[in-house]
């Protein structure tokens, strides 16, 4: 008779993420959640950083932030929920260096639900920006390069689709035969109309090298995020940032004239005149965007960007120049 034996099983948590989305079908979108004293939390829906949601991001090693929107849930609860507010302002250059508090939030507000959705199939790397760089595409939970041989101008059009970077303008090889940036092993064969690369069609080779040796390089020309509307020109009126396929407002609240200064100067309107605040009837306008600018930035995404649950009043910018069309 055989003696009996015991299986032990040890599992280790070092590796373990203290975030998480939830509510969708893949493991790289949804709404965020937080592990605090072993219990998850879902993370304030009243403001959330654009920073910090590109660090939860890549915390769950799914590429780079696609969109975050609010969307409205049903519940029925009673009492204050607690949530966790998030600071990732600063240099911060991984989610678990965000300082985290617990507060307590009216069940009014987890009626909105902010909804994050990342780029787990493909993204761009060591670029000028979140819109140029090598390709990669993550493939068994790891991000390879594209060969250049592999990858048309089609091919491109998706890639720039899927991050909401606009539209392809410069594609090119770089030699990469140093070994740190291995090769994964599909031809992509997109028409161009998809939304996403993981879509287009590819023949997938076993063992499959790079014979150029050259990973694809793409540059995209990134969408204009800002614009103004309802003015007397592109140079005055409401400002609006486009994210997720639509434009939205950005709230009076705490706005400077250091942050319209960054406004007109993304737009090639030279220095900022005036920003009023726009009284539409003191109706709420939906959700939309909170800006706080130091003014020497180039462009708004250089700012800190706040997702705002609830705009009262938006805000205006006027600004000195005039586009040459309106001369």
């Amino acid at each position: 008779m055989l003696p009996a034996a015991i299986l032990i099983i040890i599992c280790s948590t070092a590796d373990l993420s203290e975030v998480r989305l939830v509510d969708s079908d893949g493991l790289c979108s949804g709404i965020p959640e937080d592990l605090h004293e072993r219990k998850w939390f879902k993370l304030s829906s009243n403001h959330i950083e654009y920073r910090a949601v590109g660090l939860l991001c890549r915390e769950l090693n799914c590429g780079d932030v696609i969109s975050a929107t609010f969307r409205s849930n049903f519940r029925d609860k009673h009492g204050d929920q607690p949530v966790i507010d998030l600071d990732c302002e600063g240099s911060k250059s991984a989610f678990s260096e965000c300082k985290k508090y617990s507060s307590f939030i009216h069940p009014d507000y987890l009626n909105i639900s902010v909804m994050v959705s990342c780029s787990d199939s493909v993204r761009l790397v060591d670029g000028a920006g979140c819109c140029s760089g090598r390709v990669e595409v993550k493939s068994h939970q790891s991000w390879t390069s594209v060969c250049e041989a592999d990858f048309d101008w089609q091919d491109a059009e998706v890639v720039c689709r899927e991050l909401d970077c606009g539209t392809p303008l410069t594609l090119q090889g770089a030699l990469s035969g140093d070994g740190k940036h291995p090769f994964g092993t599909n031809q992509f064969q997109c028409k161009g109309s998809e939304n996403r690369l993981l879509t287009c069609s590819t023949s997938d080779k076993e063992e499959y090298t790079c014979t150029s040796g050259s990973a694809v390089e793409l540059t995209c020309s990134g969408p204009d995020h800002v614009r103004l509307v309802g003015g007397s020109g592109r140079c005055a009126g409401m400002l609006e940032m486009f994210h997720s396929g639509e434009w939205r407002g950005v709230t009076a609240d705490r706005w400077s004239m250091r942050d319209a200064a960054v406004v007109c100067r993304q737009l090639g309107c030279g220095s900022a005149v005036k920003s009023p605040m726009i009284v539409s009837g003191g109706d709420e306008t939906g959700w939309g965007f909170h800006i706080a600018c130091f003014g020497s930035e180039s462009t708004v995404k250089e700012c800190t960007i706040l997702y705002s649950s609830k705009i009262r009043f938006p805000v205006g910018v006027v600004c000195s120049g005039i586009s040459k069309n309106e001369k």
